[in-house]
């Protein structure tokens, strides 16, 4: 019974303590201020200073002067923007250019109120009509000719802003027409006939070739000094096998790049490959040559590329001795590259003979060693299941190790 009762007045006593009281979060004592600076000519003004007159109570807090009372300074960034904080009160606000004296002022705002805990805007706009119209005749004269140029460099802006946009849109549309044939087969599936493949791919090539001719077309009628859309021009008219337009568009690309400040190897390589793919697709074998030696010339660093995609054209084409001399330059570009002794292989294979005796293929100089280093190179290659067959016919033993004869 006592432990109960006692228990009782405990529990009265907590009920009749009183509440110990929580102290209020201070009140605050300074408001914000921020704002913008636009400079007559309507763009952003950078630099410079706005300073807080006090009109009622001195100004204080942090990003303050504390050089008078009743006075502080605010920078405005490279954007054009300030901000900071100011006791509560009514100031005028002043507005200095970089470098501009204390007793000048390059425009004020009156009455601008800060209140505790509020942040208050507070713009200086120099390009109102007020203030043009006070400025002196010789001044008014240069802010419209800036103005003039200003709005010839957005202009210019914008358009650039949509040639970037499109060439962006125009290098996909290569991209996915180079993947044609992988698209049409995961479009049609595994069922699907050699001939509505071919179709496919014909489809989708044909749709990105044209959007990038289009795009391309409007694009150097805008920038006709521009070398790169002349080049994607040429990429997209060479798709479309207009090649005698194609060759137009290369050959104006090189020439607006060389006379160019700083030529680009890039746009040089692109540009003379693409000529020595049409040349060599239409039987031009010098020319194209001539050409894919001027790709890689112009741009080393990408010559392996440029000369290997050269073997791999005239391998399309069926040209088997202008397809084995390029594979021999792409090798002396990347001597480490299969697929090139395949390609030399393989254009060299197409002269073979059959000995009358032994029924056995005589493959001629070149051959058998072009397809033992391949198979060095790439023991499980794409290709090794064939250069083995060639080889066995040919009665070679395939070798572990290629080691090059003497020459």
């Amino acid at each position: 019974m006592k432990r109960t009762i006692s228990l009782w007045l405990a529990m009265a006593a907590l009920a009749i303590m009183p509440a110990i009281a929580q102290t209020p979060a201070a009140a605050p004592t300074t408001g914000k201020i921020h704002g913008h600076v636009t400079n007559p000519t309507g763009s952003p003004q950078s630099g410079g200073t706005v300073s807080l007159i006090g009109t009622s109570r001195a100004a204080s807090g942090p990003g303050l002067s504390a050089q008078t009372a009743d006075k502080g300074v605010l920078t405005v960034d490279t954007n054009g923007d300030y901000k900071g904080e100011a006791a509560p009160g009514v100031y005028s606000l002043i507005y200095r250019t970089p470098g501009m004296e204390q007793d000048k002022q390059a425009d004020k705002l009156d009455n601008v109120k800060v209140t505790a805990g509020e942040d208050v805007a507070a713009d200086f706009d120099m390009s109102r009509k007020e203030y043009v119209d006070a400025l002196p005749p010789e001044t008014k004269k240069q802010l419209e000719e800036m103005r003039k140029h200003n709005a010839e460099a957005l202009k210019a802006n914008a358009v650039i802003k949509n040639l970037n946009a499109d060439l962006k849109t125009v290098v996909q549309d290569v991209k996915d027409a180079d993947g044609a044939r992988a698209a049409a087969a995961q479009q049609l599936g595994a069922s699907a006939s050699r001939t509505d493949l071919e179709a496919k791919e014909t489809e989708i090539k044909t749709t990105k070739y044209t959007e990038v001719e289009t795009l391309m077309t409007k694009d150097t009628q805008l920038r006709p000094t521009e070398p790169i859309l002349w080049a994607y021009l040429a990429q997209g008219q060479a798709g479309l096998k207009k090649y005698d337009d194609a060759i137009t568009s290369y050959k104006k690309a090189l020439e607006l790049d060389a006379a160019s400040k700083k030529p680009s190897p890039a746009i040089q390589g692109m540009a003379n490959e693409g000529l020595g793919m049409i040349y060599a697709r239409t039987g031009k074998v010098p020319e194209a040559n001539a050409a894919y030696d001027a790709a890689a010339k112009a741009d080393p660093t990408k010559a392996a590329f440029y000369l290997k995609n050269e073997a791999v054209i005239f391998s399309q084409v069926g040209n088997a001795d202008a397809q084995a001399a390029a594979a021999d330059e792409a090798i002396k570009a990347d001597p480490n590259d299969p697929l090139l002794y395949y390609l030399k292989g393989q254009a060299l294979v197409s002269k073979a003979t059959v000995d009358p005796k032994t029924q056995r293929i005589v493959l001629p100089p070149g051959c058998g060693e072009a397809y033992q280093k391949y198979l060095e190179l790439a023991p499980t290659g794409p290709y090794a299941a064939d250069v083995k067959g060639i080889l066995d016919q040919a009665g070679q033993k395939i070798n572990s190790t290629y080691k090059a004869g003497k020459k």
